[in-house]
């Protein structure tokens, strides 16, 4: 590493990239698969990465750069990001530059200039920039030692986002006879793997895939019913944070906008109707932090590398898992707690199915299984993380990963619907399978319209037997119907059609299960995982004060904020208030070129805030974190309601579960939302629906001491992931009710 401010001693590669990592980075340990990946290339064994947004892919060749004697090689199709990245790398006291065609002639020229001298460790190209022969030319006489090319699925026509330049890379690549070569990219199916593979020459290299689980993440399904109310309300449970809103046209675009910053919210559109530089100025308010919300179609995203990204919402359907997955990929970059909120709708469905059918024969064909996988996702009744890992190639097997709504019990509890669908079936049987949804519905509601009458509809034995539901729950059962394959509808007529389940379920041999309830209820009702930063116990006002400090900085030097520090870097300056140079490096992200550069601005600020409110600093070794229980009402008729009161009258976890007919973590689940209403219950037989045995249970409280019990997923990954949600979450319920005593 030849001109940042770090120098290495001789020591072992994976040494030197460990000391990299805390000194001029300032991470404690590496992520997932990161230290083997950077071990590879560092050996100058060809490489192939998959990992996911947010799983740390830049620091697998920004390490190696610094350490290997020349120039390291970046290829990135998403001009927008180059600048951002060699921004916070000059942050970190590293050389580091790009060219494209963004670049002013002058500026260009001072980039070639700085690669003759040798003055650089990192360069970051376009594909397009790096196939010019002058460019070609001049790194071709000189000491490549590493080609990182990033959003490697670009070369793949299986690919969601194909560029043929990117086809030309492995001849180009070639030319470097010394460079180690290392693909990365963040999402690739097993079919996406190999065809990059096979494209950049690296069928020999050795491929590591990461899990594609975000765990970070809160996924969560809404039916969608009053689109906008929704936003709303979801938004004002993040109010002055930062989030991306995806609608499906430009028409779309404008007017959320409009609805939302006439209801006091802080809102820019984008889509490539606007101007260039009116989407530049839009986008780059939203990563300076001059606008909380960017309301957009898919042209937004793409090079986006704003790590506080808090929510993003899809107020209407993406039209495959892939961009869904890409898209919410862009939330919870720091690794903090972000929410996606998906509000579905079978018009979506309907609408993009409209525009598949316009497509050649083939095209159809591959975009109609991409909406059914898609579908497959919202319509499933377990863990969202099964279907979309499943996607990948992966399998997800944990009993519950705590962060979807179906998990954390925020879907609704099914129940038996078994007399509804069969009011339902029989008057399909009774008008001959011959009309649609919107007949059957009348016939059961007891309507008057005249299709009704003119059929003499009005004389059947089903004709008003449904007037206990309204049209919103008739509609659930619909769905429900069409969810579990009982119905179909035939698509020429739009009649409704039995299948084999309805016969078996008409003549009373099969049950059925599912969910009634009106669509704006859940969402009125519903409450939203809380963000690490609503979570955690740190100084809300101490953690104000540095980000005004942060923006103030970053205005003048004319940069995102996030390049200074990252909103993890303050809130762990907010609870550990540390006094002096050597106690901020302990603060995660903060490396020495950073401390100090900017150490006495953020010292000052803390030091005067503890003087003010007489307040101590804390050893990173503290473990005296408490949390304030939030307490939330609840009604006497919700299910956690009734849960609580079975469990204080001394029904075990387990009866109640086989009673109510839920799993065993749901149970604890609805207990927990029991306790933080407030109410208390006995400690006596809660740690038995663990099921741990005495060892496990000493591993468990001595994470939770050194942890807290506010988050389970710190617990989590440092039991290596041993010991599953489920059993911790019972632990946490225990540690709870013990700190509510």
């Amino acid at each position: 590493m030849q001109n940042s401010e770090t120098t290495l001693v001789t020591m072992p590669d994976i040494q030197q990239a460990e000391h990299v990592l805390h000194e001029v980075f300032g991470f404690e340990e590496f992520r997932s698969l990161q230290k083997d990946i950077i071990e590879n290339v560092l050996q100058k064994k060809d490489t192939l990465a998959i990992m996911p947004t947010g799983g740390g892919k830049s620091l697998c060749y920004q390490i190696p750069a610094l350490i290997f004697d020349g120039l390291s090689i970046v290829v990135s199709p998403l001009i927008s990001l180059m600048k951002d990245q060699v921004d916070q790398l000059t942050a970190y006291g590293v050389s580091a530059s790009y060219l494209n065609s963004s670049l002013s002639p002058q500026d260009y020229e001072a980039t070639l200039d700085l690669i003759r001298r040798n003055k650089l460790d990192l360069l970051y190209l376009a594909p397009e920039t790096l196939l010019k022969g002058n460019v070609l030319n001049l790194l071709s006489g000189l000491n490549v030692e590493c080609v990182a090319i990033d959003e490697a699925h670009c070369i793949s026509e299986w690919g969601h986002d194909f560029r043929p330049e990117y086809r030309q890379l492995s001849e180009v690549t070639g030319r470097f006879e010394h460079a180690v070569s290392l693909g990365l990219t963040a999402t690739a199916t097993p079919r996406v793997q190999k065809d990059i593979a096979h494209s950049l020459g690296l069928t020999d290299a050795n491929t590591f895939v990461a899990s594609f689980n975000r765990k970070n993440l809160y996924l969560d399904v809404v039916t969608k019913s009053s689109p906008l109310q929704q936003t709303i309300n979801f938004l004002r449970r993040h109010e002055s944070e930062s989030g991306i809103i995806y609608c499906f046209s430009r028409k779309q675009v404008d007017q959320l906008t409009q609805d939302l910053n006439a209801n006091g919210f802080n809102a820019l559109p984008y889509h490539a109707g606007l101007g260039e530089a009116d989407r530049t100025q839009n986008q780059n308010a939203f990563i300076r932090d001059e606008v909380d919300i960017i309301v957009a179609t898919i042209a937004f995203g793409m090079g986006i590398d704003k790590p506080d990204v808090r929510f993003v919402v899809h107020h209407d359907m993406p039209q495959n898992i892939e961009s869904y997955y890409q898209q919410i990929g862009r939330a919870g970059r720091d690794g903090l707690q972000a929410d996606c909120l998906f509000l579905f709708s079978y018009g979506d469905a309907a609408k993009i199915r409209y525009f598949i059918n316009q497509k050649e024969e083939e095209e159809q064909r591959v975009a109609e299984q991409h909406l059914q996988k898609l579908m497959g996702y919202v319509e499933a009744h377990q863990c969202r993380r099964i279907k979309l890992l499943e996607y990948f190639g992966e399998h997800f097997n944990e009993p519950n990963c705590g962060m979807c709504d179906f998990c954390t019990g925020d879907t609704p509890e099914r129940e038996k619907i078994t007399i509804p669908v069969q009011k339902f079936l029989s008057t399909m049987v009774r008008t001959e399978q011959r009309f649609g949804y919107n007949h059957i519905l009348n016939i059961l509601l007891g309507s008057r319209r005249k299709e009704v009458l003119k059929f003499n509809h009005d004389k059947l034995s089903t004709y008003g037997i449904g007037k206990e539901f309204s049209r919103p729950e008739w509609k659930q059962v619909y769905s429900e119907l069409m969810k579990q394959d009982i119905i179909v509808r035939e698509i020429e007529h739009k009649s409704l059609k039995l299948t084999p389940k309805a016969k078996e379920i008409l003549k009373g041999d099969q049950e059925v299960f599912g969910v009634i309830e009106e669509p704006v209820h859940k969402e009125q009702s519903k409450s939203s995982a809380k963000s690490d930063i609503e979570s955690l116990d740190f100084n809300r006002e101490l953690f104000s004060r540095l980000k005004e400090k942060r923006m103030d900085l970053a205005r003048k030097q004319g940069i995102p904020p996030f390049i200074i520090f990252g909103d993890t870097t303050l809130i762990e300056m907010s609870y550990y208030y540390p006094q002096s140079a050597e106690s901020l490096l302990k603060i995660h992200g903060v490396g020495r070129a950073k401390a100090k550069k900017y150490g006495d601005d953020f010292l000052g600020v803390i030091k005067s805030f503890c003087k003010e409110k007489d307040l101590n600093e804390r050893s990173k070794s503290d473990t005296s974190k408490k949390t304030t229980l939030v307490k939330k009402t609840l009604s006497k008729d919700s299910r956690p309601f009734q849960v609580g009161q079975m469990f204080r009258g001394g029904k075990k976890v387990a009866e109640i579960a086989s009673e109510i007919g839920v799993k065993e973590g749901t149970v604890v689940g609805y207990i927990s939302k029991f306790v933080k209403a407030g109410h208390s219950i006995p400690t006596e037989n809660i740690l038995e629906a663990s099921g741990l045995s005495a060892e496990e249970m000493d591993k468990v409280r001595k994470a939770f001491d050194e942890h807290g019990h506010e988050l389970l997923r710190p617990v989590f990954d440092a039991l290596d992931e041993e010991i599953p949600y489920d059993k911790l979450r019972v632990v946490q319920l225990y540690l709870m009710v013990q700190d509510s005593a």
